[in-house]
């Protein structure tokens, strides 16, 4: 099989650790007799900032007939959070349907949690997390800007559609897993909303009778993702929630520069895209010592959704090995003084 990848890299470290791993991905797919080719796009804030806008206006119709799409990182400290956002990720993952964001969190053995008496495996559980509704629901407004009496309204949106495209992949997922999923909300105070998700979880666990279904408010998860991270398996949440818990699942297991991210279009109608969690760290841009795991376990991911599982498997593998040897090189988040290409590098004399 050969397929066409889109590739954003975006701003700041995303640029660093997509020219680092790109040829990495190429060159393994390869081994494996799979063919790939990439089609680059200078999109992100620095084309903010000279023509006014993150992408063209006919920007989803370039990407629509790819196969996939790799996304370095979107951020910069000259455009506020909201503009590069809309401007850039939200157009796509809304625009294509990418209704499911999957994150994993695994601890590799190697590397080092701040919670003490885990190690390598322990940590296991992947966030099923809302991608395009939720809080990512463009309703709302604001009137009387300047004035006293100034208002701002913000609402969560969720339909059966956009949530049970979610919940499904995750109660597949927790079958195939362990055979628990975790669903996780603030139904206590948002009636509305929150009490139709656990409606909805209800309903499609009817159908999962193999899945043991654990109900826990954010504030509580966020605690035992703490307290008691390895009896987590599958977790559901909106997109806020999922976002928090995620930053945790990346913190415990050692450092967000190993957490990869996708988000899926659980149709196949349009393109996914995958991308690592980190963000685009302008603080250490330019230094060279950007961890690239996050993007090659994101293509990992992504080469699993293509069904091209010995590619998959080569690259996560490839990753498990290199952080389980003590000598092997590693960046400074995971306790090393390694570069970018010094991790890139040494990855790729495991690999090809």
């Amino acid at each position: 099989m050969s397929y066409e990848i889109a590739v954003i890299p975006g701003d700041g470290i995303g640029n660093e650790v997509v020219e680092a791993v790109e040829p990495l991905l190429l060159d393994v797919a390869d081994a494996h007799g799979v063919g790939v080719e990439t089609t680059w796009f200078d999109w992100g804030s620095q084309r903010y900032l000279d023509e006014g806008a993150l992408m063209p206006d006919d920007g989803l119709d370039q990407l629509a007939e790819f196969d996939a799409i790799l996304l370095g990182a979107v951020g910069h400290p000259e455009v506020p959070d909201h503009v590069t956002l809309r401007g850039l990720r939200l157009p796509i993952t809304k625009g294509f349907n990418q209704h499911v964001c999957k994150r994993p969190t695994y601890l590799f053995e190697g590397v080092q949690s701040p919670l003490r008496g885990y190690e390598g495996g322990d940590i296991d559980f992947v966030v099923y997390r809302q991608n395009t509704e939720g809080e990512y629901a463009d309703v709302g407004g604001r009137e009387h800007q300047g004035f006293a009496n100034e208002v701002a309204v913000q609402a969560s949106v969720f339909t059966r559609e956009g949530t049970e495209k979610l919940l499904r992949p995750a109660f597949e997922a927790a079958s195939e897993r362990r055979g628990k999923l975790t669903n996780v909300t603030k139904s206590n105070a948002q009636a509305h909303g929150m009490v139709f998700w656990d409606d909805m979880v209800e309903e499609v666990s009817e159908d999962y009778p193999d899945v043991e279904v654990e109900r826990l408010l954010v504030d509580a998860a966020s605690m035992d993702m703490v307290r008691r991270p390895d009896e987590f398996d599958v977790v559901v949440a909106s997109n806020l929630f999922g976002d928090i818990l995620t930053d945790i699942g990346g913190g415990i297991s050692g450092s967000l520069g190993l957490a990869p991210s996708t988000n899926i279009n659980p149709d196949g109608t349009y393109p996914s895209m995958f991308e690592p969690v980190h963000g685009s760290a302008f603080d250490i841009m330019g230094e060279g010592i950007a961890n690239p795991l996050g993007m090659v376990l994101s293509g990992s991911l992504m080469f699993e959704h293509l069904d091209e599982d010995a590619v998959a498997d080569a690259l996560w593998h490839g990753v498990a090995t290199q952080l389980a040897d003590d000598d092997a090189p590693r960046t400074a988040d995971i306790g090393g003084g390694a570069t970018t290409e010094a991790v890139t590098d040494d990855l790729y004399d495991r690999l090809v």
